[in-house]
């Protein structure tokens, strides 16, 4: 059998593995494996400008896809530049493969140029690491780190191996299965418990589904959307779950957590039986643990069984995949011919609609000043609720969760757990090379941007039109927002004296550019950008300084202690817990 190089080697399984893009950048302890790349068409290398972007773009084409994101970094800064991506994509169990180069084997720990602890390093915030020092072992390591990274709980895996390992030879055997003694992750619910849910979801007289990220991992959200019907429950996604089920839908009402709407959070707090699926609550959805859903037994589903109990104690756990379980419980359902409580649904129901009616995402619109909202709102009328958005972080993200509403998994794309400033211009473009033909637009601020806007010179050489929505306000927008609520309107270090002329800087780096000032311009805007398939065009919307994302659940509160903007009007007594700034 030929003998190939451990880099021949690594690009073999690459192709195995059915990579189409690996984000990478290039280095002295990977060239034996970029030169590997150059003799072949099969795996296409995308040469970003800063390690951080490459995990970032792998990051958001493994999120708009379900496949596996892979990167490729040298050693020393390259593998420290993208521990940021690497970390968020831990965060939101995010399927990615991170090949980094290392210093030859006999000058590990010797202190050699560029060398640092990958292993060490990223241990924390990886699902799994390897050193590879024997190329025997390469391509069953290449083939345990993308079956790890993709099954269970997804997440990144990294792979170390040394400058010496990719010019030896080996002959190439690529295993077609692979089995590990202590990861069998579990993906059929325990029958029992699930007749056990079953039972307790039907016999709610004030049901809650709280949904998240774990239903779009799973590709559970067909089965989701058909168990939420039949049941009749109103339902909440998470930050991360949005799009798992459709926002349009009736049955939906809104996100929940800090700047969730009234609606959920509300239903959340008072909710007698709860049914936690894919969502593993985190602090932003539970506000104050002791205070959580007080009177409520809790259903979590889940495929990771430390995330279940590890913050809140429920009382019936099931783990398994998302979308067997739910298959399962919605056939006892269907095979019993099961109903709920339709009396005391119907009334629950009703005190919905009339936490609905506080209508909790309004604000005042103004002729003169363009409202951030008014721009998520126009971008969602003028592609029809059609498009690939993703964010970065702060009151953008907040805005663009709320107002736009996702009828689909895999459309909505941001940086949750980690809250990375920097994710959303890479992740555009990793979602625009998986979906050329479909409008990607990146929600961002003045901030943000600021960190990965040299991507946009690699979305000029690949040619990645991305419609790239600033909603400039000249702030550090939500840390501003905190210090007018909290710390006296002491604005310390939010305020930037100093902006790039982002119509000019876009054009540099040969793109569209356009500033808009004015409301009565932003539909026209958003629709001549979009118009134009086949450019980058970074629409520069300068926005109201002083708006802030409500509602807004403060630090330590409890769910039914929100913030609410500003009213003509006073609240109804019975809306307890209301706060009127």
């Amino acid at each position: 059998m030929e003998l190939l190089t451990g880099a021949e080697i690594l690009i073999r399984c690459l192709k195995e593995e059915g990579v189409e893009y690996l984000f990478g950048y290039p280095g002295g302890a990977v060239l034996h494996i970029y030169d590997a790349i150059y003799v072949q068409d099969d795996v296409k290398h995308v040469l970003v400008r800063h390690e951080q972007a490459a995990t970032h773009a792998a990051d958001g084409y493994a999120r708009a896809t379900g496949k596996t994101g892979a990167v490729l970094v040298t050693s020393g800064p390259g593998v420290t530049n993208a521990v940021t991506g690497i970390a968020t994509a831990y965060m939101d169990s995010i399927p990615m493969v991170i090949i980094s180069g290392q210093v030859p084997t006999p000058l590990i720990g010797n202190d050699a140029f560029q060398e640092v602890d990958s292993v060490g390093i990223t241990r924390p915030c990886v699902k799994h690491n390897f050193l590879v020092k024997d190329i025997t072992k390469l391509a069953e390591t290449i083939k345990k780190a993308f079956y790890i990274a993709s099954t269970g709980r997804p997440g990144p895996v990294l792979v170390d191996i040394p400058k010496d390992v990719t010019i030896a030879k080996a002959e190439f055997h690529y295993p077609k299965k692979i089995k590990l003694r202590s990861y069998n992750p579990t993906v059929k619910g325990h029958a029992g418990q699930i007749r056990k849910a079953v039972d307790l979801i039907l016999s709610a007289k004030r049901p809650m589904l709280y949904t998240g990220g774990g239903v779009i991992l799973s590709e559970g959200s067909s089965e989701l959307v058909e168990l939420t019907q039949l049941l009749g429950y109103p339902i909440t996604n998470t930050l991360m779950g949005l799009g798992a089920y459709p926002a349009t839908d009736k049955q939906f009402i809104g996100m929940l957590g800090m700047h969730g709407t009234y609606e959920s959070n509300m239903a959340m707090h008072h909710c007698d039986v709860l049914i936690a699926i894919g969502a593993r609550f985190d602090d932003r959805v539970t506000g104050k643990i002791d205070r959580f859903c007080p009177e409520a037994r809790i259903v979590h589903v889940d495929i990771d069984p430390s995330s279940i109990s590890k913050n809140v104690r429920v009382d019936i756990p099931i783990v398994g995949s998302v979308a067997h379980v739910l298959r399962a419980m919605i056939n006892v359902i269907r095979d019993e011919k099961l109903k709920p409580d339709t009396e005391a649904l119907a009334k629950w129901w009703r005190q919905i609609d009339e936490w609905r009616a506080v209508k909790s995402l309004s604000y005042r619109n103004s002729d003169t000043v363009i409202k951030p909202q008014f721009v998520v709102q126009k971008l969602y009328e003028v592609t029809k609720g059609k498009a690939i958005i993703t964010s970065d972080v702060g009151q953008h993200q907040m805005w663009a969760a709320q107002y736009y509403h996702f009828d689909r998994p895999r459309q909505w794309i941001n940086s949750g757990g980690l809250g990375t400033m920097g994710f959303g211009l890479p992740a555009a473009m990793g979602a625009k090379f998986a979906f050329p033909d479909q409008d990607v637009a990146c929600i961002t601020g003045d901030g943000s941007i600021q960190m990965m806007t040299q991507e946009l010179a690699t979305m000029k050489q690949y040619g990645t039109p991305v419609k790239i929505i600033n909603l400039n306000n000249g702030y550090l927008g939500m840390v501003r927002q905190w210090q007018e609520f909290f710390y006296q309107k002491r604005y310390c270090m939010t305020y930037f004296e100093a902006l790039p002329d982002f119509v000019k800087l876009a054009e540099a780096y040969g793109h569209v550019g356009m500033q808009i000032e004015k409301p009565g311009d932003v539909e026209g805007a958003l629709r001549e950008a979009f118009a134009q398939k086949d450019r980058t065009v970074f629409l520069d919307f300068i926005t109201d300084q002083s708006e802030n994302v409500f509602p807004m659940i403060p630090s330590g509160g409890s769910q039914n202690e929100m913030l609410l903007a500003e009213r003509d009007e006073m609240i109804s007594p019975h809306d307890e817990g209301m706060v009127l700034l």
